[in-house]
């Protein structure tokens, strides 16, 4: 909560408009906790929606973020992924413990290859059973299982070395890389944020220029996520979590900007929703933002995310919506965002073979979506009590009696998301 002045007795109060609650500061902030169950809801909203969007040919999939702006949760998890990198780990940073923080850093990042390996390795014996038990090549073929068919060993090669992934196991590999970037823009975000946000806008710019990427190997692209094109947005979410532990806004409240950003959301799904196409005189700009490329990040997609996020910061009915009863299985969702993610996409996976080798209609569709989320908030429920029982155990085992905290961490469970 804002702290108040005192003032002295005697002293009349000075007459002034009633304060704003800077959003970018104050409502999303962690609590006594650890963290902000509202940013939670938001990574939670980001997972559901993720889950939703690859089992395709679905009903639901009408009423995804997708189809009202030009970004969609992935633009949001990674910024979302972003901001709880740097709550969670810029601490050592500005205690100059390096050290101590890259090997946090490193340790997560490792927990996230694991995770990426054991999923791709569920992966390919679904698809490969949907394929030859069952008949599912168009499944086979959309996810790019044709490349492991054709040259299996490259393949297995290129599984653990991240160049051969499945389509709809690409956000992971994204993270990983990500979460290695981190080590040095939190060196640099640290001393200067701006310098940061410098730096990573050049590498986007860079990749768009001379459209570099990571090597798809086997294979002849580059991966589906370029991380040197969505380091950027990555870089924006730290910016954002460094502010938060700073206490300084990074992008203070404007009228005129939080008018353009609602403007501009409204716009954007308004033509998207009206499938009206190109967006007109974008031809006549620079490649670099003229370009529409979810791969690389394409500037309509980062100009809308973040205009999305200054929308929802900044707008005080939707903090306090977010902070309601109903959105706390969400939150929990979002609290555990790597278990949720990886049993999504293998449960993902394992249904598109399914609708595949029995087509069924749009009204069993649904329930079975709707079944798969409702296993995602049991799977979040089951892993909340694992984690309340771990942070139990300390109390139990000193007689009841909790050792005391220094700090606050925030452990974000970050997934892509």
């Amino acid at each position: 909560m804002p702290i108040r002045r005192s003032r002295t007795k005697g002293q009349r109060p000075r007459k002034h408009a009633k304060p704003r609650s800077d959003a970018m500061t104050q409502p999303f902030v962690p609590n006594r906790t650890g963290r902000d169950h509202r940013l939670d809801v938001i990574r939670g909203l980001a997972l559901l929606d993720i889950f939703i969007n690859h089992v395709p040919g679905n009903p639901l999939e009408r009423y995804t973020s997708r189809n009202f702006g030009f970004s969609d949760a992935a633009e949001a998890f990674v910024l979302m992924s972003g901001i709880a990198v740097a709550l969670a780990y810029s601490g050592g940073f500005f205690k100059r413990d390096h050290l101590k923080a890259i090997g946090r850093i490193l340790r997560r990042a490792r927990t996230l290859y694991l995770v990426h390996i054991a999923i791709m390795s569920l992966a390919l014996v679904i698809v490969g059973t949907g394929l030859y038990v069952f008949g599912a090549e168009t499944i086979a073929k959309n996810v790019n299982f044709t490349r492991f068919q054709t040259d299996t060993i490259k393949a297995l090669i290129g599984v653990p070395l991240l160049g051969y992934q499945l389509g709809y196991f690409n956000i992971l590999p994204l993270y990983v890389v990500l979460l290695f970037a981190a080590i040095g823009y939190l060196y640099v975000g640290v001393r200067s944020v701006w310098a940061m946000m410098a730096i990573a806008f050049g590498i986007w710019c860079f990749a768009h220029l001379t459209e570099i990427n990571f090597p798809n190997w086997p294979g002849k692209w580059g991966w589906f996520f370029n991380p040197l094109g969505w380091q950027l947005v990555f870089a924006f979410g730290l910016a954002f979590g460094l502010s938060v532990k700073t206490g300084r806004a990074f992008v203070p409240f404007s009228r005129v900007l939080y008018a353009l950003a609602w403007a501009f959301v409204i716009w954007s799904g308004y033509w998207v929703k009206m499938e009206m196409g190109a967006v007109p005189g974008l031809a006549a700009l620079p490649d670099l933002f003229a370009d529409t490329n979810k791969g690389a990040l394409a500037f309509l997609r980062l100009v809308h995310v973040l205009a999305l996020a200054y929308v929802i910061v900044h707008t005080r009915f939707i903090g306090w919506l977010l902070s309601t009863v109903v959105f706390r299985p969400v939150a929990m969702v979002g609290r555990n965002g790597l278990a949720v993610f990886a049993s999504g996409s293998v449960l993902a996976i394992f249904l598109q073979v399914l609708f595949e080798a029995w087509p069924v209609g749009d009204a069993v569709k649904v329930a079975v979506i709707v079944t798969g989320l409702a296993a995602q908030f049991l799977i979040a429920f089951y892993f909340d009590r694992r984690k309340k029982a771990a942070r139990a155990a300390p109390a139990r085992a000193s007689g009841g009696q909790a050792p005391a905290r220094i700090t606050a961490r925030h452990p974000s469970e970050v997934a892509t998301s």
